[in-house]
Parts: C-alpha cells; sequence; structure tokens
C-alpha cells in the first residue's frame, strides 16, 4: 500500500451562471459513473484511506472482537401473532442476514421458514428487503429485495405451501399492500431515474397484467399504499414533504372505485385511522403540533370532521392507531416520545409511565385488532432495546424480552444525562450525552447531530459503543433545529431560510461542552451522515476549529449542484426543505452554506469521509468531489480520507458482520484522533 495521496485531474471543467454569479466545477466529470477513471479515483483514495489506517489494523481487530463478543449471534426476535401463526426472525452464529420464520398455533409448533436471506444473498455482495407481507389467508408471501443497495426492489410472491413463485417479478416497487381475498394486491413503483414512487397498481395472483390504478403527475409528491389497521380499507397516500392527500377501498371491494377522504391543500397533513363507521384523521390544519378528529366514513371531508384530540402547544402528536376497544397516540414532548392510550370513543387518555430521564420508545409490531395489548419498543443510552406488552385496561407493562448484552456489562458504570446549550438566538438546544460514571471532567468526547426532515434523533443503545464509552469517550448527541425533537416547529426553524440555524445550534452545544468542562476542542471528534454529513461540512466551514476531527458519512455536501438538477432522485420533492436554486431567494440560502461551494483555502480537521458507489440518495460524487477540491485547498497536514463501497448503497454493508467491520473502523479512527489508540 502507499500512502501517497490519490492524483485528481481537473478535467474538462464545468461552468455555469445562476442569478449573476458564475461556478465552476473542475470535477464535475466524477458524475460519470461509467467512466473508467472515475472508478480508479475511488479505488485509489480506497487505496490511499486503508494505507493510512493501517497501523490501525490490530485496534481495529480488537474492537471487532469486542464488540462482537457482546452480540448473541444466534438469536430470536420476539415472536408475534396474526391470525393462527407466530411469525418471528432469527439469526444464525455466522451467517450475514436474517430468517424470516412462524409456527401454527404455538412456539412449540414445528418452525416453516418462509424467507432465508442468507440464501437469497448468494452470488450478491448486497442484500436489502423491502415488501414483507403475509396474505390475509396467511398461504403466500408478497417479498421485495435489493441486491445493489440503489433501492431497485424487486416484488415476488411466493407459495408458502410448494414454495411455487405466483407471479411474475417485478421490477422497482416500492410499497404493497394485501386485498382481502388473498388474491388482489396493490403496490406501488418509482421512476427508474428520480426514483419517485410515482405510479399505483393493482394485479391479480396467477391473473394477468397489472392495472393502472394511479399515477401522480406533481413531482413534489410520491405515492405509497398501505392498509388501516383493522384491515378493513387499503389507504393510498400522495404526499410531499409538506402536503398530503389520502385515497380509500375497502378491502373486500379490490375492483372498487377508490375515494378521496379530503382534497389536498397546500401545507396540509394528514393520515388516517379507522374504527367502526368513522376515520380518525391525524392533521395539521389548525396547528403545527398536529390533532385528531373524527369523521363518517361515508363522508370523510372536512365539512363534517370533529374534534377527537385538541392539538397543544409544545405536544407534537407524531402517530395515531386504532385498536377494538382503544385508541394510541404516539407523541413528542419536551423533546421525549411519550405513549398516551385511551378507550375508543372518549378523547381521555392516559400516558404510559418510562423511569429514564433520557429514553427513546417507538411502536413494536401489533397487528392483532381484538386485544388489550400494546408492544412498544423501549431503549435509552444505557438499557439495551426492549419490547414491552402493555395492558391497555389495567395499565402495567410487563417486559417480553431485553436484547442480551453478552459479557459484563453493568449499566450502573455509566452516566446517561440531559444537557442544554442556548444557541445565538437564544434558543435552548438539548443535548443527549452517556459516560462513564465519575467526576464530571473533560474528555474525549464523540458529537453527533443530524437536524433534517423533522427526524427526530434516537436516543438508543448499541452494545458497540460501549467499546467507545469504556475508553473513556463520551458520547453525545445535538439535538439541533431542522429534526423534529420539538415537532414541527422545531423542524420548521431548521430548514430553507432558516437552515442555517442546524448549524449554529450545532456549534453552539460543541462549544457549551468545552465552556462547561465536559471536553475540549482537541478531544473533540463530531460526526453525521447524509443530511447530518451536510451538517457537518458547513460546521467544519464554518468553525474549522471546533473538533480535532470529523466523519462524514454518506454526506449531501453538493446542495447546490444536486439541487439544480431536477433530474436526479430525491431533488424536486427536496425543494420543500432545501429550496428551490431557480428561485434567487433559495438559491442565496443554498448558496450560503453548501459545503463544497464554501471550500476555501485553510486548515481543515482531520476528516474521515464514507461513501457508496450504489447510493441512490446521496450520490457517490458529492463526497468524491468534496474531497478532491479539498485536497487542493486544505493547508493542514491531518489526513483526509475517503472510503467509498463499491457494492453497497446508502446504509453502508448489508451483512451484520460486514457493518461491524465498518463501524469497528470508524471507532478505531474515532480513538486515534484523541489519543486513545496506544
Amino acid at each position: 500500500m502507499t500512502t501517497q495521496i490519490p492524483p485528481v485531474a481537473r478535467r474538462e471543467p464545468t461552468a455555469f451562471s445562476m442569478h449573476g454569479e458564475t461556478f465552476h466545477d473542475d470535477y464535475a466529470w466524477m458524475c460519470r459513473r461509467d467512466d473508467p477513471e472515475v472508478r480508479a479515483y475511488l479505488e485509489a483514495e480506497n487505496a490511499y484511506g486503508h494505507a493510512v489506517l493501517a497501523p490501525l489494523a490490530p485496534l481495529e481487530a480488537t474492537l471487532y472482537d469486542e464488540m462482537l463478543a457482546r452480540i448473541r449471534q444466534t438469536d430470536l426476535s420476539v415472536p408475534y401473532r396474526d391470525g393462527e401463526y407466530w411469525y418471528y426472525s432469527r439469526t444464525v452464529e455466522g451467517q450475514q442476514y436474517a430468517i424470516y420464520a412462524r409456527r401454527h398455533g404455538s412456539m412449540e409448533a414445528p418452525e416453516e421458514v418462509l424467507l432465508d436471506l442468507n440464501t437469497l444473498a448468494e452470488g450478491h455482495t448486497f442484500m436489502g428487503l423491502g415488501v414483507y407481507a403475509i396474505s390475509p389467508d396467511a398461504g403466500l408471501l408478497a417479498y421485495a429485495i435489493d441486491t445493489t443497495g440503489f433501492r431497485e426492489y424487486t416484488l415476488h410472491v411466493k407459495d408458502l405451501a410448494t414454495g411455487e413463485a405466483r407471479i411474475v417479478p417485478v421490477p422497482r416497487v416500492g410499497s404493497f399492500a394485501w386485498a382481502a381475498d388473498s388474491r388482489a394486491f396493490f403496490y406501488t413503483v418509482d421512476d427508474p431515474v428520480t426514483k419517485r414512487e410515482f405510479r399505483m397498481y393493482a394485479a391479480v395472483v396467477d391473473g394477468g397484467a397489472a392495472r393502472l390504478v394511479y399515477e401522480e403527475t406533481d413531482e413534489r409528491f410520491r405515492v405509497i399504499v398501505t392498509r388501516t389497521r383493522s384491515r378493513r380499507y387499503l389507504v393510498m397516500y400522495a404526499a410531499s414533504h409538506i402536503t398530503s392527500e389520502a385515497h380509500v377501498l375497502e378491502t373486500d371491494a379490490p375492483d372498487g372505485a377508490w375515494r378521496v377522504v379530503s382534497p389536498r391543500r397546500q401545507d396540509r397533513e394528514y393520515d388516517i385511522e379507522h374504527h367502526g363507521d368513522h376515520f380518525y384523521i391525524r392533521v395539521n390544519d389548525t396547528a403545527a403540533t398536529f390533532r385528531v378528529v373524527s369523521a363518517p366514513v361515508a363522508a370523510p371531508d372536512e365539512a363534517n370532521w370533529v374534534e377527537f384530540l385538541p392539538a397543544h402547544l409544545g405536544v407534537m402528536l407524531e402517530g395515531f392507531e386504532c385498536f377494538a376497544g382503544h385508541w394510541v397516540s404516539w407523541e413528542r414532548s419536551e423533546g421525549l416520545p411519550r405513549i398516551r392510550v385511551g378507550p375508543v370513543g372518549s378523547p381521555a387518555g392516559r400516558l404510559v409511565e418510562f423511569g429514564e430521564e433520557v429514553y427513546d420508545v417507538s411502536p413494536s409490531i401489533n397487528l392483532t385488532w381484538e386485544t388489550t395489548r400494546l408492544r412498544y419498543r423501549y431503549e435509552s443510552f444505557v438499557t439495551s432495546s426492549s419490547v414491552y406488552e402493555y395492558d391497555m385496561q389495567t395499565h402495567v407493562s410487563v417486559l417480553l424480552k431485553r436484547k442480551e448484552v453478552l459479557g459484563d456489562y453493568d449499566p450502573s458504570r455509566y452516566v446517561s444525562e440531559r444537557l442544554f446549550a442556548v444557541a445565538p438566538d437564544g434558543v435552548r438546544v438539548p443535548i443527549s450525552l452517556v459516560r462513564l460514571a465519575g467526576p464530571t471532567v473533560a474528555v474525549p468526547t464523540y458529537l453527533t447531530g443530524y437536524g433534517a426532515y423533522g427526524i427526530s434523533y434516537p436516543v438508543s443503545f448499541t452494545s458497540n459503543r460501549l467499546s467507545l464509552l469504556d475508553r473513556g469517550v463520551a458520547f453525545a448527541v445535538a439535538h439541533v433545529r431542522g429534526g423534529g425533537e420539538l415537532g414541527r416547529p422545531w423542524h420548521d426553524a431548521g430548514k430553507l431560510g432558516q437552515k442555517s440555524n442546524s448549524f449554529t445550534d450545532f456549534i453552539a452545544v460543541a462549544d457549551h461542552l468545552a465552556a462547561v468542562g465536559r471536553t475540549t476542542p482537541s478531544q473533540l471528534v463530531i460526526e453525521g451522515g447524509s443530511a447530518g454529513g451536510l451538517l457537518m461540512g458547513a460546521v467544519i466551514n464554518a468553525r474549522p476549529d471546533l473538533a480535532s476531527a470529523a466523519i462524514l458519512q454518506v454526506p449531501f455536501v453538493d446542495v447546490l449542484n444536486t439541487m439544480r438538477d431536477p433530474t436526479l432522485p430525491l431533488t424536486v420533492g427536496e425543494y420543500e426543505e432545501w429550496g428551490n436554486p431557480d428561485i434567487e431567494e433559495q438559491f442565496r440560502w443554498i448558496r450560503s452554506y453548501c459545503p463544497y461551494t464554501n471550500l476555501r483555502s485553510g486548515s481543515y480537521p482531520a476528516l474521515l469521509i464514507r461513501s457508496s458507489l450504489n447510493d441512490s440518495q446521496v450520490m457517490y460524487w458529492e463526497p468524491a468531489k468534496y474531497v478532491a477540491k479539498l485536497r487542493t485547498i486544505d493547508t493542514d497536514p491531518r489526513p483526509v480520507i475517503l472510503l467509498t463501497n463499491l457494492d453497497a448503497g446508502h446504509s453502508g454493508a448489508s451483512g451484520r458482520y460486514d457493518r461491524l467491520r465498518e463501524i469497528a473502523t470508524d471507532y478505531a479512527y474515532v480513538l486515534w484522533r484523541v489519543g486513545l489508540a496506544g
């Protein structure tokens, strides 16, 4: 291996002008995926990166062995009931992927393997599972797999009695739903270029050609199909980032006409549930935090809406579900998720209680309609992923399974905390942090963040992280604006023209941790992926002194070029998150922070940047161009490393062991940069 920095050609530079400015892109040629020189450059960067990291190989191996030793490699998920069967997935030591299976009547019955991803993965370097849907009569399995990482899912329908295929495989399938007769089904497909799911088809097992049911012509909108929990209605949503519309059809009438619940109205989002003669509609028409209204199934338009759960300032109503006798609302207050449960017909609900200061909770699998039991998943920085069953009548939670951490794991050795930093405009920004128990002193810290699309960064558990914590590295999350931690207003305050709040929030968090003696810039490593990689790029440009190193995972760093190309996947729909550069005001927003556009000569921190050749969400050339340009202007001797997975997509390696090796590399890099690699 050589540690010589790969040479990069400024070949055929392109130029474009927008709103009075002219831009030159010396590395636009890297967008040519099939150009041998592009592949050669990525391979040269990989060779350089691995050479730089080669001295860390013993540490990587140690970390990998540690992390693997904490995992029960042969394991079983919590079984769930659907009709007469108990369904589950399991893993086997030495195998990369899960096996999906069921047992009839009880878990003591013989096992029936439904889908073995290890078998399907033979001959492929990537394996992703999309659709997984059992027919109502339990005789058929619809599943979709991707073998490229480019979100190219192909739909199959398998006869579970004979193992035979019941349809010709359908490419580019996104969502799927069965009709009640277990013969008819509906699915959506995406555009092969933009990856936008824009058509819904109806088909019949062993039938003829599929029938086009709906095509969405507005490029901002995507189409998905699903069912209500009651299984009485199919629901097709046409939705952009900020506007949605629902169409419904009885599951026992698949040849019938779909009805619009309420016609789309710009900036109004809603989704529906069903119970008896009513739909329950979660909608943000009167408040950004959403409310729930009910409406007759026969006439569900807005004129007939009756408020069931009012909106509350500071409480984001993230989801609403119906059971035969109860309703469940999934909420978020002061940055923390919570569950409220009440009897059907009454808005009076009761909160499920949790015992920790910082935690995450989310729905588990709840397929049974006639039940008083709600399953939910709970975890925190110190409590591993746990599935509970909550009795909605007695209000008691029972632990069904907690993911085992092998070895001598003791939660009391760690402290989980919630802190706040103050942004330049006076807004308090939440921080979630976990560290070894003991005195509060400055320690090496791994600080991450995301801040986009209204997605909340979960306070989740991973036994892998113990390899950092046990070596004295604290882990922290900056819950910056643009995410959903404090509801829709928090998201709105960190997108479009206010996107800069995400960056100043993150900087405020890093500065606060240093100011209160939790860490120092030389002990700080910052990290973010995808839109979080954009966060890292903008923060590094604004404050290259903030941290000693940064990890950018599949980073969205070439924002201006991407957003001015409507033929790329996601672009048009993303105008509602980032802005449309054809509009001058919105161009100015993006121009002000785009990491690639705003690279300037100077000293940058050490960087580890990961990319994937088959990424359909952030194209590989964004980080490749970013690194190539940075190499010409970075005056700091600390290394810039670009590692591109040539066989994967947005989430990196698909196999669990391969993914663990990537994490071991990242953690070895963190320990190296904070002086703990020895």
